[in-house]
């Protein structure tokens, strides 16, 4: 197997690794971006045909293009991905799809990174949202009857999909609640899950372009992981969800949507409720979030709970490796459009002057005359 030599491989060609591809290209870094996708942008084109972008056009812009669409507009999932596409043949990203990186390592010189079509050599890898995509699902759907319909969120289309007959959403977040909007006109659909809290205006009236701007400040420069309430917030985030943005409880209500306790496990087949009810179902729809699959990373920079142990992208323990849009990664915003960027411009710093250091250590010191 052939191996190239890269100073940076970037794995993940999402708006995260575009992003990062962006401010190395500003300063000159040599890089290459790794994707699994046949086109830049196929994940989101795998999500629900109905999604529209939880921000407005303004604050859903990578670095350096602002997003051509109506600054107070939400960008439809093929919009967004049109924007993707566009932004990488932009600025001429090196990115290389069909490229599904299966094993990352480190040979006590450099960084190894291996897919079915060859392999990297790199001073330094970011790894760019590309590790937690697992569908995360109870052990005891497997309990489950076999007549029931059973889907991840992620894999979740359009309300065709589904049998007739009513639906359960297990997971009452932003997706849930999306989803559960989408699916009220042609089935039943009980709501299944802590509710997570709500934005208290609407995002799409004119009032909300005062409290946007204000909101995004607090996300970006208050619910850091250096403030106190930051780090409360985080804590919340990562254990159960972010509030809902666009749904609010009432469109649920006047949609039809019922409200339900949690699903704890299965009786009979059936799913069973915290309350100790066990409806009578068709489908079950898993709007659970997501898992970590680290084990392609063949490094032990992961703590109990299967995240990296990074400080703002940086894993100081394994010099020269990098994370990059993770939820709540240094802020709230760090997991959102325009948030990714500041992010990834810390990155492209430090890692910059990383690779001079190295290189000026490289270069042999002069031989002074005898």
């Amino acid at each position: 197997m052939s191996t190239e030599r890269f100073e940076t491989v970037i794995i993940g060609g999402g708006q995260a690794g575009l992003a990062m591809g962006y401010h190395l290209a500003r300063r000159q870094r040599n890089f290459v971006i790794l994707d699994a996708a046949q086109r830049v942008g196929d994940s989101w084109q795998e999500r629900w045909n109905s999604l529209h972008l939880f921000t407005p056009a303004r604050y859903d812009a990578l670095p350096g293009m602002p997003f051509p669409a109506p600054a107070w507009s939400f960008p439809s999932r093929d919009e967004f991905v049109d924007y993707l596409r566009e932004y990488a043949a932009h600025w001429q990203l090196p990115v290389r799809n069909d490229s599904e990186v299966r094993r990352l390592s480190h040979d006590g010189d450099r960084f190894l990174v291996e897919t079915a079509h060859g392999a990297f050599a790199a001073d330094n890898v970011i790894v760019a949202a590309g590790y937690d995509r697992l569908p995360k699902i109870p052990d005891f759907a497997g309990e489950l009857d076999r007549g029931i319909t059973q889907l991840h969120s992620s894999e979740y289309l359009r309300p065709a999909q589904l049998p007739d007959g009513d639906v359960l959403i297990v997971g009452a977040g932003n997706s849930g609640a999306d989803i559960a909007m989408d699916l009220a006109p042609t089935h039943r659909v009980l709501l299944s899950g802590r509710h997570p809290g709500e934005i208290p205006w609407r995002i799409d009236r004119r009032p909300a372009r005062l409290l946007t701007p204000a909101m995004f400040f607090a996300f970006s420069h208050v619910l850091t992981v250096r403030t106190p309430i930051g780090r409360k917030a985080r804590q919340q985030v990562l254990a159960h969800s972010g509030p809902l943005v666009r749904v609010k409880s009432r469109d649920l209500a006047r949609a039809g949507v019922e409200r339900a306790p949690r699903t704890i496990g299965v009786r009979d087949g059936r799913p069973l409720l915290e309350d100790g009810s066990s409806p009578d179902v068709t489908t079950v729809l898993w709007s659970t979030g997501y898992r970590p699959d680290t084990t392609w990373i063949e490094l032990p920079v992961f703590d109990a709970t299967g995240e990296p142990t990074q400080r703002r992208g940086i894993v100081e323990s394994r010099p020269g490796l990098y994370f990059l849009g993770g939820l709540f990664q240094y802020s709230l915003s760090s997991g959102m459009i325009r948030g990714v960027g500041r992010d990834a411009d810390y990155i492209a710093d430090r890692l910059s002057r990383r690779a001079n250091r190295l290189s000026r250590a490289a270069v042999p010191a002069a031989r002074v005359p005898a």
